[in-house]
């Protein structure tokens, strides 16, 4: 209370101090003709309206008047005027003070507002900008009272959705829970902002006629209309994040029907022709009355080839579903990936005993990884790449550090991946239409080796040359100890 009594009393004390100033240098030390002092007097005026407000400046114009008429104006010395113009000067010294002291204060004020209309309107762009930035409800519900204090400065923003009673706060003071009920009633009875003595102010965040929830802010001070576009504008950010959402889980919902779809429909083309044959075969046994052992044999060992063929393509859809569903528990620990390499020998020797294979793997860091899942990839790659390059074609496995990931290379000097199919190999029951005829696959090794590992967080990508080879790369986070 003292300091607001304190600033008034200094602004009179410097109007009367800088009159006085001005009184006593013309009258005991310049000697100004009268004219002088009077346009002397009125520039005074003008300025302590521009500077204060207009009761000062009305009240600095009568005291002027007086100290003119009183030390310039003959007789000097005395309120007495002789000369009957000097009234029509004085007069009009009066009058042109009071006026242009208003035309200033008016200026000033006109200043004040288009300042505070310039604030508002960033506040407004600020929130907008910021509101169009975030996509996801669950985000912007909760980060909408931080981003109003951040643009408008308020003291505390509180948002109150009658969607499951959740309320967001921030900055200070804190709403507790037993106000919690009145958030409810005013959201549901208010239609305009409502402006409280103390400061606070009620927003109503309405979808159309339909009221969402409510808006409470401290220690903002704006326009009403400024109020309603913040509550316009939280309502439009809720609405389009909502929006955002159900039109990404509609289109995901649809992109998984389609890729169920071409699964099934995949699945059921490559079924076909394994039960084509075994059907053949089995029909060729029922049918002949007499089979040579010979014969025979090559039939059954049709049935057995194309039975495991259908077991493995069904079992790779299987995992498949897995890995993407998160079903698969992975066993991670540290690992030494040469123990994975031997692991991999053993599991896929034929690759070791058809090329030539070249392991250099220098000693690094240990790796966390599932051991099993990781030799399973290991294997996948080393069998396409003995699959998809002639006999005896080297192959070699490498390994380097790079940026808290081991990072793993299979590379072969086998057929190469056309430019664009490489885009498209890890894309489930994607077969080469080049190769797909000559080479047997299910089209699902490549896409479980990449689900795999991206559930490791690594990467598994490809460089490809057709008719130089390819070489297949995997990383594999560091363990830290």
């Amino acid at each position: 209370m003292n300091s607001r009594r304190s600033v008034p009393i200094m602004y009179w004390l410097s109007t009367f101090g800088a009159l006085a100033a001005i009184v006593l240098i013309y009258h005991f030390w310049l000697h100004a003709n009268p004219t002088t002092v009077a346009l002397t007097l009125v520039l005074y005026v003008l300025v302590v309206a521009a500077q204060l407000r207009l009761r000062y400046a009305v009240v600095a114009s009568v005291v002027a008047t007086a100290c003119y008429n009183f030390f310039f104006l003959p007789p000097v010395g005395t309120f007495t005027i002789a000369d009957p113009q000097n009234w029509l000067t004085l007069f009009a010294f009066l009058v042109t003070s009071v006026i242009g002291s208003r035309l200033s204060q008016t200026a000033q004020e006109e200043a004040d507002q288009a300042r505070a209309r310039q604030r508002e309107l960033e506040v407004l762009f600020s929130l907008s900008r910021e509101f169009l930035q975030t996509e996801n409800v669950a985000e912007i519900t909760a980060a909408l009272p931080t981003l109003i204090n951040i643009a408008s400065q308020a003291q505390q923003s509180t948002l109150y959705l009658l969607d499951g009673d959740r309320v967001y706060q921030a900055g200070e003071p804190r709403i507790v829970p037993a106000e919690f009920p009145h958030f409810r009633l005013l959201a549901l009875s208010l239609s305009d902002p409502e402006i409280l003595p103390d400061g606070i102010v009620h927003i109503p965040i309405r979808a159309g006629v339909r009221p969402r929830g409510l808006l409470q802010l401290i220690g903002l001070r704006v326009s009403k209309d400024t109020l309603r576009a913040i509550g316009g504008l939280a309502a439009i950010a809720l609405d389009r994040a909502q929006a955002l959402e159900e039109v990404a889980r509609s289109e995901a919902n649809k992109e998984s029907e389609r890729l169920r779809n071409l699964i099934l429909d995949s699945i059921t083309h490559e079924l076909r022709t394994p039960l084509t044959s075994i059907k053949g075969a089995a029909g060729t046994l029922l049918t002949m009355d007499t089979v040579n052992a010979e014969d025979r044999r090559a039939l059954l060992t049709i049935i057995d080839e194309e039975a495991d063929r259908i077991n493995q393509l069904v079992g790779q859809a299987v995992e498949m579903a897995q890995l993407e569903a998160k079903e698969v528990h992975m066993d991670l620990h540290p690992i030494d990936l040469r123990d994975i390499v031997v692991e991999a020998q053993e599991n896929c020797a034929w690759v070791w005993t058809s090329h030539p294979v070249t392991v250099s793997i220098p000693a690094l860091p240990k790796v966390i990884a599932d051991s099993m899942m990781i030799g399973k990839v290991l294997c996948n790659l080393l069998e396409n790449a003995a699959k998809y390059s002639e006999a005896e074609s080297p192959i070699s496995i490498s390994a380097e550090q790079k940026e808290g990931y081991i990072v793993t290379n299979v590379a072969d000097r086998g057929v190469g991946i056309d430019p664009m199919e490489q885009a498209f190999i890890f894309d489930r029951l994607y077969r080469s239409r080049t190769h797909s005829q000559q080479k047997p696959g299910t089209g699902m090794g490549l896409p479980i080796s990449r689900a795999i590992i991206e559930s490791h967080q690594g990467t598994l990508t490809v460089t490809s040359q057709t008719g130089y080879g390819s070489v297949f790369s995997f990383s594999l986070p560091i363990a830290r100890e």
